[in-house]
């Protein structure tokens, strides 16, 4: 039996994923979504011609749910929804630091959760996509959760208790590469380049190392071993970056994504 998928807060990312469900061959009268917005639901409807519906027609009629709205507009959206969801309902939630117990005290007993947290390249389908199952969803609903998000990039399971450092290094993770970016075109023009030409060599320069860790299998340190002549040019740039911390601070960054994360969980704002 075709399956019915509602994206609820459709977003850039919901839109992403819509997007992607269309292209893996979902047809657009198997997909609901719902907006805020009476604009964004025409916008939506008029370009991919799925139909836009209230968040209650979609918890009545869909029979996977995924909610892509931020984290603390969650415990309104699920007061408007708990009393349309159904146990034999799939709750597919994307909302940082919000674990699935959460969801499973304001749902229907039973109701299966599956947590997950992507990145923005979801946009170019380049996501990573970190999924975890809650105390009630079995692998028939990992399995239909990561048909949903492998048309946008890859997936990856871990248990829940890795969410948070999943959040931080992932979630966050292209965050951290846009700010490299950004301090070595500085540098560039520091170094005498226009702002265009040093933005050309780093961005090709970044495109280029993701391809080869991505597919030479090799370890970052031999890949950069390789750069590193003895007495040359890049030793002496990775002498000032030991310097100045540059590895410690990632670290010290990282581990404050992942108590801001824990800190969300647990109701922080």
């Amino acid at each position: 039996m075709t399956q019915r998928v509602a994206v609820l807060g459709t977003g850039k990312i919901g839109e992403a994923l819509v997007s992607g469900l269309l292209r893996a061959g979902k047809a657009p009268a198997d997909v609901l979504v719902t907006a805020r917005r009476p604009e964004r639901a025409a916008e939506l409807r008029e370009r991919y011609g799925v139909e836009a519906v209230s968040n209650a027609e979609a918890a009545k009629s869909a029979d996977t749910l995924i909610l892509t709205v931020k984290p603390q507009d969650m415990g309104v959206l699920l007061e408007e929804l708990a009393p349309q969801v159904s146990a034999d309902r799939l709750v597919i939630s994307g909302a940082a630091g919000v674990p699935t117990a959460w969801f499973e005290e304001r749902l229907a007993p039973g109701t299966p959760v599956v947590r997950v947290m992507t990145n923005t390249p979801v946009l170019v389908d380049e996501a990573m996509s970190v999924i975890s199952a809650g105390s009630h969803a079995a692998e028939e609903h990992l399995l239909r959760t990561e048909e949903i998000f492998k048309p946008v990039g890859r997936t990856l399971r871990v248990p829940e208790s890795q969410q948070d450092a999943a959040t931080a290094l992932s979630g966050s993770g292209p965050a951290y590469f846009y700010f490299l970016v950004e301090a070595m075109t500085d540098a560039g023009i520091l170094l005498g380049l226009p702002r265009a030409v040093a933005a050309d060599m780093i961005v090709q320069a970044a495109v280029g190392a993701s391809v080869m860790l991505r597919d030479s299998g090799e370890h970052p340190v031999k890949l950069r071993e390789a750069v590193t002549s003895p007495a040359g040019t890049t030793i002496a740039a990775i002498r000032e970056l030991e310097n100045h911390g540059v590895r410690a601070a990632l670290l010290s960054a990282l581990e404050a994504a992942r108590d801001r994360s824990r800190e969300l969980a647990s109701g922080g704002r």
